[in-house]
């Protein structure tokens, strides 16, 4: 699986986590020095908190695309390490 954003692979792996949708990428399979933390969280009630980061290609900025739980429940555990993406990343075979 590869990640694009603004004609970039951000990210690419043969071993995702799928839930809820989303392809969640070992953290490991990141290019990163495309990507940036940020102070923004959401909660999700089975997930957990998430953190995000922004991910910067060619000078242009995409705020808060990628997240992850940096601590995830007891529920979510597959995806410790893990980060997913949206705000226009595409996500490819």
């Amino acid at each position: 699986m590869r990640a694009i954003w603004n004609d970039t692979v951000i990210a690419e792996s043969d071993e995702t986590v799928v839930v809820e949708g989303n392809h969640y990428f070992p953290s490991s399979a990141l290019k990163r020095d495309l990507f940036t933390e940020t102070p923004t969280t959401s909660m999700c009630p089975w997930k957990g908190t998430a953190s995000y980061y922004t991910v910067t290609v060619d000078g242009k900025d995409n705020a808060d695309a990628a997240w992850y739980y940096p601590d995830p429940k007891d529920a979510a555990k597959e995806i410790k390490d893990h980060v997913a993406f949206w705000k226009g990343v595409t996500v490819v075979e």
